[in-house]
C-alpha cells in the first residue's frame, strides 16, 4: 500500500516537525513546572516494543515521582499516590504524551497507530502482537479514543495490573487490529482530529 509504505512516514515527519516548533513554548513552560515541583527529570523514558519487535525508548513528560516504577506497578490508576500535582494536570489534557513527537521524528513511532506496550505485556499476548507489530506504534488510535480515561477505570482497584491484563488490554488489541485493517490517510486524519477534539470536550 503506497500510503502505508511511503506517504505515511513523510506525513508523520513533516507534521511532527511543525508540531514541535509550534509547541516549543509549551514544552519550556511544562519543563519549568516539573522542575519547580520536585527538581527531578523533565522526561520519563521507558522501553517499549515497536515495529517488528524492535525496542525503543518512549518519551513522555514525567508525571510521577522519580523512580515511580520501582515503587509500584507499571499500570497507573487515577488515584495513584505516585502522580505529582503537575502530573495530574498534564495527564488530564494528555500534555504528557506530546514529547512522543520526538519518537515520531526519529522513526520509532507514527502519529497514528497501535499504542506501544512494554515487553511484559507483549509477551503475554504474543500471538496477537505478531500481527500488531507489523506496523509502527502510534501516539493515538481507536483504542486511545475509547480508553482515554483508562486511569479512571482503574481508580480504587487493589490490583489495577490484573484488570489491565484481563479486561482492558484484550479490548485494546481488538481496536489495534481494527486500525491495521483500516489504515489510510483519511483514517489517520480523522483519528488525529478526534483525538484533539476529545482533549477539549
Amino acid at each position: 500500500m503506497i500510503y502505508q509504505k511511503y506517504i505515511k512516514r513523510i506525513f508523520d515527519f513533516i507534521s511532527s516537525f511543525i508540531g514541535l516548533i509550534l509547541l516549543s513554548p509549551l514544552f519550556v513552560i511544562v519543563a519549568l513546572l516539573i522542575k519547580a515541583e520536585d527538581k527531578g527529570s523533565v522526561f520519563f523514558r521507558q522501553e517499549r516494543v515497536g515495529q517488528n519487535g524492535k525496542t525503543f525508548k518512549i518519551y513522555k513528560f514525567r508525571t510521577m515521582v522519580e523512580n515511580a516504577e520501582k515503587l509500584g506497578a507499571q499500570v497507573t490508576k487515577e488515584d495513584d499516590p505516585r502522580i505529582t500535582k503537575i502530573g495530574r494536570i498534564l495527564r488530564k489534557y494528555k500534555i504528557d504524551e506530546l514529547p512522543q513527537l520526538i519518537n515520531v521524528i526519529k522513526g520509532d513511532m507514527s502519529l497514528v497507530g497501535p499504542r506501544p506496550e512494554v515487553k511484559k505485556y507483549v509477551e503475554i499476548f504474543k500471538e496477537d502482537y505478531k500481527e500488531i507489530l507489523k506496523v509502527k506504534p502510534g501516539i493515538t488510535d481507536y483504542a486511545s479514543l475509547e480508553y482515554k480515561d483508562e486511569n479512571k477505570l482503574l481508580k480504587g482497584s487493589k490490583n489495577p495490573e490484573k484488570i489491565y491484563i484481563e479486561k482492558i488490554l484484550p479490548e485494546k488489541i481488538k481496536y489495534y487490529k481494527r486500525y491495521i485493517k483500516d489504515i489510510s490517510f483519511i483514517t489517520d486524519i480523522k483519528l488525529i482530529f478526534k483525538t484533539i477534539w476529545g482533549i477539549f470536550k
